[in-house]
């Protein structure tokens, strides 16, 4: 029984390859040749084309898919690197502006150290600054061990920015005139022409950034962007430090005390370096 099994079996595995080779053998006869095909002919081998369509179109579905993702996975590498540059170029250009500001303030410290002469100056870097009192102090990181006593003039390139109240062996601490301390009173004057016009320094409004001038007698006239500077007077501050320029006049109801709004020339947001007067001797 199992031999008779054997022997069907192979005889259909034999019929097979032969009917396989005879498909073959017609395939490539119809393909290979130019004759005229027959009706028969004609129909095997549209059969066969079309079977092969049908069996190449989802492969070859699944291939432009394939093809497609590699695409877009390498579009997007190529994103992400270019993003990564554009990064990188923002950095260098921050990094570059900001060393760019730190040259300007350094040639202008040096422009000012040339004015001022070699013995009379001690430049100095901003090292803390409170958020809380951001108008009132610095601390710079020099000290006592360094000449600086309290009293001194403190400037930056632009002009006057406060005076030392206090020192350490390293650093001091320097009070600006835009702190709110009602002591806090500068006599200044104001260029008009060949003549001066007098007046104390007595406060800073922080909404509108502007100094006020106070205690002014005369009757002159006092034009817009008229040049403010220190007077010399109390032995504190030297005379003829910038201190801005006039923004507004402003007077009572019977036109007699004037009151003066001023602009400063220094930027008291940003103070990074400064230079110490120092005094004769010191």
């Amino acid at each position: 029984m199992y031999r008779k099994k054997r022997i069907e079996k192979k005889y259909i595995i034999l019929i097979s390859v032969v009917i396989i080779g005879i498909l073959l053998g017609l395939i490539t006869n119809i393909v290979r040749t130019n004759r005229t095909l027959s009706p028969v002919e004609k129909s095997i081998k549209d059969t066969v084309l079309l079977g092969n369509k049908v069996l190449y179109a989802p492969i070859k579905f699944v291939k432009d898919k394939i093809k497609t993702y590699q695409d877009k996975q390498n579009l997007y590498k190529k994103y992400q690197a270019l993003e990564k540059k554009v990064k990188e170029t923002d950095l260098i250009n921050a990094e570059r502006l900001e060393l760019k500001k730190e040259l300007n303030t350094m040639k202008k410290t040096l422009e000012l150290n040339q004015t001022l002469g070699e013995s009379n100056y001690l430049n100095a870097t901003v090292v803390n600054r409170n958020l809380g009192y951001w108008y009132n102090t610095i601390t710079i990181d020099k000290g006592s061990n360094n000449g600086v006593k309290p009293d001194m003039a403190v400037v930056v390139s632009e002009g006057l920015i406060g005076k030392v109240t206090k020192t350490t062996n390293f650093n001091s601490t320097v009070k600006l005139l835009t702190s709110d301390d009602i002591n806090n009173k500068i006599s200044v004057k104001i260029q008009i022409g060949d003549q001066y016009v007098y007046g104390l320094l007595s406060g800073f409004n922080q909404k509108k950034k502007t100094f006020t001038i106070e205690g002014i007698s005369s009757n002159m006239k006092i034009p817009k962007d008229s040049l403010v500077t220190t007077t010399g007077m109390g032995d504190i501050f030297p005379s003829g430090i910038v201190i801005g320029k006039v923004k507004k006049v402003r007077t009572d109801n019977f036109d007699l005390a004037k009151t003066v709004d001023v602009v400063g020339s220094a930027d008291f947001d940003d103070l990074t370096y400064v230079t110490v007067l120092k005094r004769k001797g010191a």
